[in-house]
């Protein structure tokens, strides 16, 4: 299987997680133009650009935390296709008809396409599970949010002033139940057709 080189405009992701804010104003400067107009040419307005713009790199950073991402397009093509999506989701959610699309031809749009592809398959992971978990009882938000944490078990049996082998348990049991309950929602198997 061919392994696809990482993209220069790596660093623009890196500056994300580092909380560079030299090159994240860059990404500001030199990305957010583009964005800002076609939010505006379609709908929209400069807060509302704004707001996607922020979302994008909230969503970029989630994912190249958790999973590792590699740009293997330049940043600018992967950004504004994420923002481009966030934008006609949110028209699409408050009715909007009023959409002007100009699709870009662009000689990476494939690896841009498959990056924005597999953060916005992220972002719809990470939604359903924030929603599963938010319906579940106090105690398993706790033990599985710090278990998830960079804390110990121990340090979490001690938080929550239990034992180390019923913190244990009650992880397993939760994380348990809330796979099930993942599996059981309408979205997961949305999800798993669509991706």
């Amino acid at each position: 299987m061919e392994t696809k080189k990482i993209h220069s405009d790596q660093r623009y992701v890196e500056a994300l997680l580092a909380n560079n804010n030299t090159l994240i104003n860059e990404i500001y400067e030199k990305f957010a133009p583009k964005v800002i107009a076609y939010v505006c040419k379609n709908s929209g307005d400069e807060t509302a650009a704004r707001d996607i713009i922020q979302e994008t790199l909230i969503t970029i950073y989630d994912q190249a935390k958790t999973k590792g991402l590699k740009l293997t397009c330049p940043f600018d093509a992967y950004f504004f296709l994420i923002c481009k999506r966030k934008w006609l989701n949110a028209l699409k959610k408050s009715g909007s008809k009023e959409v002007t699309i100009e699709e870009e031809r662009l000689s990476i749009k494939d690896d841009a396409d498959e990056n924005a592809e597999k953060t916005q398959q992220f972002e719809e992971q990470q939604n359903l599970y924030m929603s599963v978990l938010s319906k579940m009882g106090e105690t398993c938000k706790q033990i599985i949010t710090l278990g998830f944490s960079a804390m110990s078990m121990q340090e979490v049996a001690d938080q929550l002033g239990v034992t180390y082998a019923y913190a244990r348990k009650k992880k397993s049991l939760c994380i348990s139940k809330l796979t099930q309950l993942i599996k059981e929602s309408s979205l997961y198997r949305k999800l798993k057709n669509d991706y």
